[in-house]
């Protein structure tokens, strides 16, 4: 299948064998704009951790969590800095943005003091995972997979390729129900299996 005839957003599908909703998307525009569909869904105190490989798109996604907050500042990675704040220009929560790629311990992910205003805001933590789920009871892990791997370098989606996307979010505990996560799945378009996703990234 061609890009022009993907799906403008694909229908939330459940991989077979795994908890979590996919969602598809055919282009980095289609990943913010899921990221701005899930900002609706989150409030002050949600932990969410991004994972991914290199260049698959984390930063992308945030991008699009941070407009739908409506927060003050452009949100990129934040390698160098670790962890930044994004006020709200809207009266709700504002946005910290961690990068956890270069900590390597519990005790460096504890030195940045998340818990302090974790219950304030939405934390939104790339390259987290197995290391800041602790923080939070319910945490959301959102994984952004390409159909065929990822990119050795880079961080974004933009030039990189075609932009096609498996978003794959699992939500702990009942702050996540499934219906829920369900929504962010735009319902036009035709229902694709994941192998169907899949087997276009290859053409």
């Amino acid at each position: 299948m061609s890009p022009q005839q993907m799906p403008e957003a694909a229908p939330a599908v459940p991989e077979a064998g795994e908890e979590g909703v996919v969602v598809a998307t055919a282009s980095a525009g289609q990943t913010r704009d899921l990221g701005e569909r899930l900002a609706a869904l989150l409030r002050a105190g949600d932990l969410v951790v991004l994972a991914g490989g290199l260049g698959a798109g984390k930063t992308t996604l945030a991008q699009g969590i941070g407009a739908g907050l409506g927060v003050r500042g452009r949100v990129s990675s934040p390698t160098f800095i670790i962890a930044r704040t994004h006020p709200s220009t809207r009266g709700g929560p504002d946005l910290i943005h961690v990068d956890a790629y270069r900590l390597g311990s519990l005790e460096e992910v504890d030195a940045l003091d998340l818990d302090s205003s974790l219950q304030d805001s939405v934390t939104l933590v790339e390259w987290g995972e197995d290391k800041v789920e602790s923080l939070a009871a319910e945490p959301l892990t959102v994984e952004v997979r390409r159909p065929h791997g990822g990119l050795e370098a880079g961080t974004d989606l933009d030039g990189a390729d075609d932009g096609r996307r498996l978003i794959v979010l699992r939500g702990a505990g009942e702050r996540w129900s499934r219906a829920e996560l369900e929504t962010l799945a735009e319902p036009a378009g035709p229902l694709e299996s994941l192998a169907g996703a899949e087997e276009a990234g290859s053409d």
